[in-house]
């Protein structure tokens, strides 16, 4: 069931999310300081590819100074937008029966686009 709904995801609008995340990390990586939050872009945006079937997995130095620190100048610069996005297509997915489960992707996306470091979507 999980791959009818990546598939359905990605022929909806997954395919062209995932790439402007990638392209927009990719960009952020030209300079030395945008590096990490480059990266945790472009993990967000093949996280996007598929997000059906998986789960957001706290990794062990999510905890780290160094890591809350990242996160909160991401949730600052990047995190709130990204994250108003995905509730934007919740709540209208989630008006439909059909779309509910995708809805409940995006609610599930709007948690790591919020605090990407210290997290995966495996």
């Amino acid at each position: 069931m999980s791959l009818l709904g990546n598939i359905i995801w990605l022929v909806f609008g997954g395919f062209i999310t995932g790439i402007v995340y990638i392209i927009g990390g990719i960009t952020t990586c030209t300079s030395i300081i945008g590096i990490p939050f480059g990266w945790q872009s472009i993990k967000l945006g093949f996280a996007i590819f598929a997000p059906f079937g998986k789960e957001i997995i706290i990794t062990e130095d999510a905890n780290s100074t160094l890591v809350q620190i990242l996160n909160l100048i991401w949730l600052v610069i990047f995190g709130w937008p990204l994250a108003l996005n995905h509730l934007f297509w919740a709540v209208i997915l989630g008006i439909t029966i059909v779309g509910i489960p995708f809805a409940r992707q995006h609610l599930k996306l709007i948690t790591l686009s919020l605090f990407p470091f210290g997290r995966d979507l495996r």
